[in-house]
This record gives C-alpha cells, sequence and structure tokens, in this order.
C-alpha cells in the first residue's frame, strides 16, 4: 500500500463521493475538495483528507480526477489562480471524469503541453450506482504510456476501461454518441410510462414485461422502477445532468450536420421537466406527461 499513488478528486457530489468511497476502500490516500462544506464533511467521513482548494491539493498528490458540472468548471480548477496547474509535479496526471464538449478538453490538452503534466480524458457511464459499487464504465482517451500507469487509479473506480483513442476529446466524443442513445430510451420510457397510465395497466406488469422482453436494459428497468415507485428526487440521477449532456450531443450534431431527430425530442422533453421540475431527477419528466393525460403510473393502478 506504500508504494499506491496519493490521489485527489475535485467534485464530491453523487457521482465523486462515490468515486472517493472507492479509491479510500482500495488503499488510495485519497484527498478531496468541493465547494460544499457539507460534501466535504462527508468525505472526511469515509476518511477522506480534505483539501483547501485545487491548488493544494495538485501539490499533494500523482493523480487527480474530475468530476464537476461543465467544461468553465474544468478549466477553472486546473487554469485558475489557484489551479491544479501551478502546483502539480511533473508526470502527474489529470483525469477528466466530467462530462463535457470535446472542444473544451481539447482546449485544455492544448493549454497543458509543455507542462509536463499528462491528461486523460475519460467520462464515464454507470451513473450514481456504478459510481457507489465501483462499477463505472471509463471511455478513456490518452497516451498509452499513461493509461498504463495510470491504470490502478482507474480499476479502482471502474469496472471496464475502454480505450477509445489516444487523442484528447475522443473520450468525449464516444461519451456523447452514448447519451444520444441513453436520453433517447429514457424519454421513450417516460412516455410509454403515461401511455400505460391512461390505459389503466398495472407499473407492476408494465416493469416485468419491459425487464423481460427485447426492450429490457438497465436504463429503461432502473426509470421505470423509479417511475412506478414515485421516486422523483434523491435517486442520485438529477435532471440537470442529463439535460447537460443532451446540449452536448445537439451541440456535436449541429458542428457535424448529423440529423438526431429522436434525441432532439429527447432533448425537449427534458427541457419541459427541467423547466417544471427543476430539482427533479431524471424521471420527473414522466410527471410532465403524466400530468398533460391526467394519469399516473404506479405499481398498482386504481383503474380497472
Amino acid at each position: 500500500m506504500a508504494n499506491k499513488k496519493k490521489v485527489g478528486l475535485i467534485g464530491l457530489g453523487d457521482m465523486g463521493s462515490g468515486m472517493a468511497k472507492n479509491l479510500i476502500q482500495n488503499g488510495f490516500e485519497t484527498f478531496g475538495f468541493d465547494l460544499s462544506v457539507q460534501r466535504s464533511e462527508a468525505f472526511k467521513a469515509l476518511g477522506g483528507n480534505a483539501a483547501a482548494d485545487p491548488h493544494e491539493m495538485g501539490s499533494l498528490v500523482d493523480a487527480v480526477f474530475i468530476m464537476v458540472m461543465n467544461g468553465r468548471q474544468v478549466e477553472d480548477v486546473i487554469f485558475g489562480d489557484r489551479g491544479l496547474i501551478h502546483s502539480m509535479k511533473p508526470g502527474s496526471g489529470i483525469i477528466v471524469t466530467a462530462t463535457i464538449k470535446a472542444s473544451e478538453i481539447r482546449a485544455v490538452a492544448g493549454q497543458l503541453q509543455g507542462s509536463k503534466i499528462q491528461l486523460i480524458d475519460s467520462p464515464v457511464s454507470g451513473g450514481f450506482p456504478g459510481a457507489q459499487s465501483g462499477t463505472l464504465t471509463m471511455m478513456a482517451a490518452g497516451s498509452e504510456d499513461s493509461l498504463n500507469q495510470f491504470a490502478p487509479v482507474m480499476e479502482a473506480v471502474s469496472k471496464t476501461i475502454h480505450r477509445v483513442g489516444a487523442e484528447a476529446g475522443m473520450g468525449q466524443t464516444v461519451k456523447a454518441c452514448l447519451q444520444s442513445l441513453i436520453g433517447s430510451a429514457f424519454s421513450a420510457t417516460f412516455e410509454a410510462a403515461a401511455l400505460a397510465a391512461k390505459a389503466g395497466v398495472d407499473g407492476e406488469v408494465l416493469h416485468k414485461v419491459f425487464s423481460t422482453s427485447g426492450a429490457g436494459c438497465g436504463v429503461v428497468n432502473t426509470a421505470l422502477e423509479n417511475i412506478i415507485d414515485r421516486k422523483f428526487e434523491g435517486t442520485g440521477s438529477h435532471i440537470n445532468t442529463m439535460y447537460k449532456d443532451l446540449t452536448i450531443v445537439m451541440d456535436m450534431a449541429r458542428e457535424l450536420g448529423v440529423p438526431l431527430n429522436t434525441a432532439g425530442c429527447a432533448m425537449q422533453l427534458f427541457q419541459a421537466g427541467k423547466t417544471k421540475y427543476p430539482n427533479g431527477d431524471n424521471w420527473i419528466v414522466t410527471k410532465v406527461i403524466e400530468e398533460i393525460v391526467g394519469a399516473e403510473l404506479h405499481r398498482k393502478s386504481s383503474i380497472k
């Protein structure tokens, strides 16, 4: 354990807190930073060491995961006045697990040139459950040397690491393609749930049929289970994240001239849910449709 790297994690929310827990459990001396005092205290309760800011963290660790919300925040924690770039030692690594635009991570890579700090562009999939259980899927782009060097650190938070390219931006590009599919599958599930509610179908029946059919998958099953149990907040999948990811998807599609009709409709449904219920999780979109049709999907239907 003495030879293990010291690891930092910036962003201790739903995803970052789970990643931190698994780093600690795997024997890494783990440092964390978050603007939320409550999150920082929870991190310390797990056995982590709170850093005062990214600058302090950079001086203490060999590798840093960045799990923040957007590209502007990524740039700030790396290049800001108290950013990582001013204190990290040569040969250390920055692993960006946040989902941001491919153009933004390429800009970060450009600014890091000549710094001797290694960059891995590795957004993740698996959500809150994957972060908590250490089973995230990583879409990692970076040099072979950097991916090999930091593999043990990444394996502490991930079950599956896909090496998707050598250049920064490929990780975010693959993640955008994935989110176009996930967002569309979510939206189709929300609509099917509302259709079943209006028709008087038991939610439990729908869940059993969907989960054992060709449509059954983690995305559909999780969404439908939360819907029929009426769990629309506090599930670790805040609507802001998927909405943000879908804006990235549509921006990329516009740049490349690719029509994404289904993902475009999904984004508008998420827009409706975010506007009506800004504190809700992804499944809250269903409530917007339910309100239109005047029916709700529960495990047991009241219509017979």
